[in-house]
């Protein structure tokens, strides 16, 4: 069932009072309009703090008198006899007055016997005694084809635009825009082509960017740049040949053929070894957007406020598909679920939630879960079927240091054939990816200070000035390779 069919079907069922929570309002207040006259509601009011109650759909001004809150809610209990769909704005900010609370509760209570419907649209969830008034309902994405329709009324609402885009561009250009709401959408359009008038392939870059944009300003998705190419990321062959063989794992043509969707993995290992750049690998080899989830910012103080955080991020991230979702350090965010609850286990039903998905979604989200600590691992994540493969992801050998030390050069305009790269890497035994970067940029500051040119003493200096993690953890670094020894597969 889709989430419209559900908000019918709840309106069928006589469910008294129903609760959106979003900051897309329009959007919000037509849906429930439509579903209301669907459901035999046809009798629509809209109340505000500005204007009191007025018909749904109309510019009119509104009832005077019930501005506010307790006199509009009982103004609507006392002259609204009939079945009515009962739209409220922002309420939630004035439940703390008694009077509002038992104004609601009256209201609710007479559409109930009426048969009819009072709806909360606020842009927060908001205290207990909103929380606790009715079901909650998600306002749903706009599916492919609504989104299809959208870009090309954007696209006649431009008069002499010159449009140059292929179908299968504009389709890209759907699929990207995947996640958001209409009104985000159409948004996005008209920045692109308000510049030069112009709808062409040279856009869909800026749709990208766009759409990156927007996610971040949500602040549960943050959309990471990933190397353009897989020469850009030294070492990691198991792993390079794995993501190979899968390539073409997302047709439908590997459906017939019997295989399932890929799921995700688990990348376990050193600290600075290179996990966050194995997430950016899988995005660069199959060419989709990396989004990543930070767990830790999932966490709010309202009661059942955090579990729906992650509810909407996996939401966001199955509409956005096919994307490559990273979810960082997974083990700091649900430690407390692998041991006894201290917070009253919300750790736990977060984890929960998370492990359900992995296991049962069915859209092109490849997850990534990147740990440091696996004392901190629950051993429900380690089990086959959350992911397609666990992966340790260790110290760079030798032949993947002289790639690191290359690319590193490489990026920072140096020619890495003026060094001598046997001789860097064999110095750099025991340093992780991370550490060779960051060797590489203080031999730059010293040459840079001392008005020199880079030279391979130099950056020979800089790899000695600090002992490797290898060294300084050396215990806990030992006790992880042993562990992984049988029970995971070397991303090298």
């Amino acid at each position: 069932m889709g989430m419209s069919d559900r908000l019918v079907n709840l309106m069928l069922a006589r469910h008294p009072c129903l609760r959106i929570v979003t900051t897309e309002e329009t959007e919000a207040v037509e849906w429930v309009v439509r579903s209301g006259l669907t459901a035999g509601l046809a009798e629509a009011q809209v109340w505000t703090v500005l204007e009191g109650w007025r018909r749904a759909r109309s510019v009119g001004l509104g009832i005077p008198g019930t501005e506010d809150p307790a006199a509009g809610l009982y103004h609507a209990a006392r002259k609204f006899r009939a079945p009515a769909l009962l739209i409220l704005l922002d309420s939630g900010a004035h439940l703390d007055d008694p009077r509002v609370r038992r104004g609601l509760r009256e209201l609710i209570e007479e559409q109930s016997r009426l048969g009819g419907c009072v709806v909360l649209i606020d842009h927060e969830p908001g205290p207990p005694a909103v929380q606790q008034c009715g079901a909650l309902v998600e306002l749903p994405l706009p599916e492919d084809k609504e989104l299809h329709d959208l870009v090309v009324k954007e696209l006649r609402a431009w008069p002499g635009l010159k449009i140059t885009m292929s179908k299968n561009g504009l389709k890209q250009v759907v699929e990207h825009l995947r996640g958001l709401s209409a009104r985000a959408a159409a948004q996005v359009i008209r920045d692109v082509i308000a510049s030069d008038r112009d709808f062409s392939p040279e856009d869909l870059p800026r749709v990208i960017e766009a759409k990156r944009r927007l996610v971040g300003a949500g602040g549960l998705l943050e959309f990471v740049e990933a190397p353009t190419s897989m020469d850009e990321i030294g070492g990691l062959a198991r792993l390079k040949a794995w993501l190979a063989a899968r390539q073409d794992c997302w047709k439908d043509s590997a459906r017939e053929f019997g295989l399932p969707m890929p799921r995700g993995m688990l990348l376990l290992g050193v600290q600075g070894a290179g996990k966050s750049l194995c997430a950016k690998a899988v995005a660069t080899a199959w060419k989709r957007p990396l989004l990543r989830m930070d767990p830790g910012v999932l966490y709010d103080r309202f009661i059942g406020e955090s579990e729906r955080r992650l509810r909407d991020a996996l939401s966001q991230a199955e509409a956005m598909a096919p994307i490559v979702l990273w979810i960082d350090e997974v083990e700091k965010a649900f430690a407390s679920a692998a041991s006894q609850s201290v917070d009253g286990g919300l750790s736990q039903r977060m984890f929960g939630t998370l492990l359900t998905w992995l296991q049962e979604h069915k859209s092109s989200v490849f997850a990534v879960a990147t740990a440091n600590n696996i004392d901190a691992l629950p051993p429900e994540l380690m089990r086959k079927g959350r992911f397609d493969e666990i992966f340790f992801v260790d110290l760079p050998g030798e032949e993947a240091r002289r790639m690191i030390f290359e690319i590193h050069l490489r990026k920072r305009g140096r020619d890495p054939a003026m060094f001598d790269i046997a001789a860097l890497a064999a110095a750099s035994h025991g340093r992780s990816g991370a550490e060779i970067e960051q060797a590489v940029i203080s031999g730059l500051h010293e040459a840079y200070a001392g008005k020199q040119t880079l030279e391979t003493e130099g950056l020979l200096r800089a790899v000695a000035s600090s002992p490797p993690l290898s060294i300084t953890m050396a215990e806990r670094v030992l006790a992880l390779r042993q562990w992984a020894k049988t029970r995971c597969v070397p991303a090298d």
